[in-house]
């Protein structure tokens, strides 16, 4: 990274923290991934705007970064900055059946901010790797539920550096996508509307829900949860099971053999045994069956 960029971040503010050639397999919950140049973490909206917007004139690519859960870093890393949000972490009641929480909240958080209050309709989410900014982008959704049923308001930042509000209509959420997907908006939080409930029903709706995890998913290993979106009238576990991949390898990348829709690092996973798996699972299924699954995994760097 350019000296004089790093010096001019650090003029921000003395306590803006960042970290050069950051190792991603800290950050990313397949536990891969090679160094990025530069990572950030504000601990301020304005913070975040300084930095973008310096970042902005300065040319240099730079990746909004959540709780890395859905995420693919390549094993050579990122030549550009990594902006963390995991320092937004403010959550409170808005109002008796609205929640305010920002970006870097975990949605495992706001599960049980929401129970300990009586409110019901984020039990699906409770065991959601990641964090809120990115489940909003992506419509992240589970059990029945979904995003895109409680969010009333994203409060995000623009390409233009304003702080924008869009309400659920605005967003257009679909089948994990959102208007922000793939947009260059940062998303700083959101307001959920959820129903007032009784919190003994809703902790043990988050324990029925944890619990079928548990015995299905595999959550011992590190993965980046479903690994492929659900193709229109198939489920992508079911395919590549019937592809006879069940447990198929490449490297210390594994489809599960508990889950079929999981890759999973079995051990010592690089970045490119995952995306070769990916690949090959892609090709395999699609031969067999002319469906061609669509990763969720997002891909950052080159592979």
């Amino acid at each position: 990274m350019n000296h004089d960029i790093i010096e001019a971040l650090k003029q921000i503010d003395s306590d803006l923290e960042m970290n050069i050639n950051e190792k991603m397999s800290r950050h990313t919950t397949f536990k891969t991934g090679g160094p990025a140049s530069l990572f950030i973490r504000p601990d301020s909206l304005e913070q975040l705007k300084k930095v973008v917007a310096l970042l902005k004139r300065a040319e240099v690519s730079y990746f909004i970064l959540g709780n890395g859960s859905n995420l693919l870093v390549s094993d050579k890393g990122y030549d550009g900055a990594i902006i963390s949000t995991d320092k937004f972490t403010d959550i409170r009641l808005e109002d008796e059946k609205t929640i305010y929480a920002e970006a870097g909240v975990k949605n495992s958080a706001i599960a049980a901010f929401a129970r300990d209050n009586s409110l019901t309709g984020f039990e699906f989410a409770a065991g959601i790797p990641g964090s809120l900014g990115g489940a909003v982008i992506m419509n992240a959704g589970a059990y029945g539920g979904e995003m895109k049923l409680i969010v009333k308001e994203v409060r995000a930042l623009s390409p233009q550096g304003e702080i924008i509000r869009l309400d659920n209509e605005a967003l257009r959420f679909d089948y994990r996508t959102s208007a922000l997907k793939g947009k260059d908006f940062i998303v700083i939080s959101a307001l959920l509307e959820l129903e007032k409930g009784d919190k003994d029903e809703i902790s043990a709706q988050m324990n029925e829900l944890a619990l079928k995890r548990k015995e299905k998913q595999p959550l011992e290993y590190p993965s980046a949860g479903s690994t492929f979106k659900r193709p229109e009238g198939y489920f992508a576990g079911k395919l590549i099971e019937d592809s006879g991949l069940r447990g198929y390898t490449v490297g210390g990348a594994m489809v599960s053999d508990k889950h079929c829709g999981f890759v999973i690092n079995k051990g010592e996973a690089t970045s490119k045994d995952i995306y070769t798996l990916i690949l090959n699972v892609q090709n395999t299924v699609y031969e067999k069956f002319g469906v061609r699954l669509e990763p969720e995994v997002i891909l950052l760097g080159k592979f």
